[in-house]
């Protein structure tokens, strides 16, 4: 089980640090980011906008024109456009911040939203569906792999703890590239993210089983590009109360010849108090932990699935 684990480095809008860059001189803090998260990330604060060359306040952009390709262009003058100025700063960044492990981004922003963020056509009224930021659009397609989520939708505690899960698996693959990358250390790296996979996504961590079975057919820088790729996609799917469950029943069975009749009717009863959702996910896997404390497995003491972020950020207390 990890007991330490790295800080890894996030990229974050200013704003939702407190940095007063928005367009009205003011800012967007985020108590979550600011105060909870900056305990354990090391955050690398930007704003596109301001590092394209906009001043504080500034004049607001807006997005325009096809949802899929819209143009960041001025509210008060429509001329301004700076489409070309963010998605290259988009880019810049990305190969720039070729370190970090995740990326926070300004929700409804014209530069920074992920997702829905109003574009509005020619007639002035609003597209539907929305679409994403210049910046945030750069960003991601050159980073596919890279966990990116906004901060309104980290208050979701499902989403936020999906989403720094992928942060420190994201981290933990770049250390091991940093070590040098052999078959026996993806081996290794997939055996001990197998129970992360099954919760997150069933079936695709059959698929990445069989994968890894056949490592030794394809050119191993190749191979690992693809094998990170498809795992990091298999982990954006969020654990259900019925995924946890699975998982927690395969672990215990790890345990059923070192428990008595009482301990593993316990261990039962708590795994389906928490799929009928009237305990946490942290009650189960704490006792667990605890029978695993009193009967140590080698495989078991190994999964990421036990303690895939630190425990102080108590991400398990709410889902």
């Amino acid at each position: 089980m990890h007991t330490t684990l790295p800080t890894p480095k996030i990229g974050i809008s200013a704003c939702l640090l407190g940095n007063p860059v928005r367009f009205n001189g003011g800012h967007k803090e985020s108590r979550l980011c600011s105060e909870t998260l900056a305990q354990h990330f090391e955050f690398v604060p930007v704003c596109p906008e301001v590092a394209i060359g906009l001043g504080t306040p500034r004049e607001p952009i807006r997005l325009v024109g096809e949802t899929d390709a819209p143009r960041a262009v001025g509210t008060v003058r429509p001329e301004l456009d700076v489409t070309e100025a963010l998605a290259a700063y988009g880019r810049q960044i990305a190969e720039q911040l070729h370190d970090i492990s995740g990326y926070i981004l300004m929700q409804k922003s014209p530069s920074c939203g992920m997702e829905r963020v109003k574009v509005y056509a020619a007639n002035g009224h609003t597209q539907p569906g929305g679409g994403a930021g210049i910046f945030a659009r750069a960003l991601m397609e050159l980073r596919p792999d890279l966990p990116v989520e906004e901060d309104g939708r980290l208050n979701d505690a499902v989403l936020r703890e999906n989403f720094l899960t992928r942060v420190y698996a994201y981290a933990d693959w770049q250390r091991l590239l940093q070590s040098g990358i052999t078959r026996r250390a993806i081996v290794d790296f997939h055996s001990r993210y197998k129970y992360q996979l099954m919760a997150s996504n069933p079936l695709q961590y059959r698929v990445l089983g069989r994968l890894v079975a056949n490592l030794a057919e394809r050119s191993l820088d190749e191979f690992a590009t693809h094998y990170f790729s498809q795992m990091m996609q298999a982990l954006k799917k969020p654990a259900t109360r019925g995924t946890h469950c699975n998982v927690l029943l395969h672990l215990s069975g790890y345990l059923k010849d070192a428990l008595g009749s009482e301990d593993r009717r316990e261990m039962r009863h708590l795994i389906d108090q928490y799929r009928a959702g009237v305990i946490p996910l942290v009650v189960p896997l704490t006792l667990l932990k605890h029978h695993f404390r009193r009967h140590p497995d080698h495989y078991i003491a190994r999964q990421a699935y036990l303690q895939p972020h630190p425990e102080t950020l108590s991400l398990r207390n709410g889902i």
